[in-house]
């Protein structure tokens, strides 16, 4: 049984999106807006990151990385979390779209963790004297990583989509236990990460002249997550409704040959 023809055990009004053939109507115009937005607000901040912003004190142009990094970092943690409730309404709800949501977005979330990852390791670099080291922030990101990647492998690793979708399911949500681990490990542990500047109680702790950027280039990329997202989400629907169509007309054909 596709996800598009799984039974929708009645829950909060969120079941009314389950249509697929809904949910491509919506998006049809949803996702060319999201496209152009990211690129606008990326077209923006990228030249205003990496050009018109000035050093850091501290750092000097090495702080440039961040406009990338901190991005990613939030993006894998805030994925994941989007991950976990479409696993969490797969289970719960059986939402038709809830599967393919979560299928579609791992190997998104798993691209923007090696990022955060790699990045991380550029800055750590110059910064610490070294491309890594095993503190509890840059742990427990690896161990985000390996959930992201676990996912997307294992949802594909079953002939049965259903089933591979309700193991991975299990797998997110096992996983979003995690999520606290990577947030507060920085308040938790003594790491060389340093804590929070940016989302803390007070005044940021940086100067408005790295924030700003900073900020445009989150929005930038957080735009270009979901544009991705949901492009493959439609490719996804429109190939399992192709792939119906094939197979409704190869029957059709052997029982005319019969």
């Amino acid at each position: 049984m596709s996800a598009s023809t799984l039974p929708l055990r009645r829950g909060p009004g969120w079941h009314r999106f389950a249509n697929p053939g809904r949910f491509l109507r919506l998006t049809q115009r949803l996702t060319p807006a999201l496209w152009a937005l990211a690129v606008l607000v990326l077209a923006v901040g990228v030249p205003w990151a990496l050009v018109w912003s000035p050093p850091d004190w501290q750092q000097g142009e090495t702080v440039r990385i961040m406009y990338v990094h901190v991005p990613m970092a939030w993006l894998s943690m805030s994925g994941y979390a989007s991950l976990a409730v479409a696993s969490f309404f797969a289970l719960v709800w059986r939402h038709p779209l809830a599967d393919l949501v979560a299928r579609e977005i791992s190997p998104v979330g798993a691209a923007v963790t090696a990022l955060c990852l790699l990045t991380g390791s550029l800055w750590g670099r110059p910064m610490w004297g070294t491309w890594w080291v095993w503190d509890a922030r840059l742990t427990s990101v690896l161990v985000l990583f390996f959930f992201w990647v676990g996912h997307a492998a294992l949802i594909r690793a079953f002939e049965d989509e259903e089933r591979g979708a309700r193991m991975g399911a299990i797998l997110a949500l096992a996983g979003a236990v995690n999520l606290p681990i990577v947030k507060y490990s920085v308040d938790w542990w003594n790491t060389l990460h340093q804590p929070a500047s940016v989302a803390r109680l007070g005044a940021p702790g940086m100067h408005v002249d790295l924030l700003y950027p900073l900020l445009v280039n989150a929005l930038g990329f957080t735009l270009l997550f979901a544009a991705i997202v949901l492009t493959r989400t439609r490719a996804a629907i429109m190939e399992r409704r192709l792939r119906a169509l094939s197979l409704a007309r190869a029957r059709r054909l052997d029982g005319e040959t019969a």
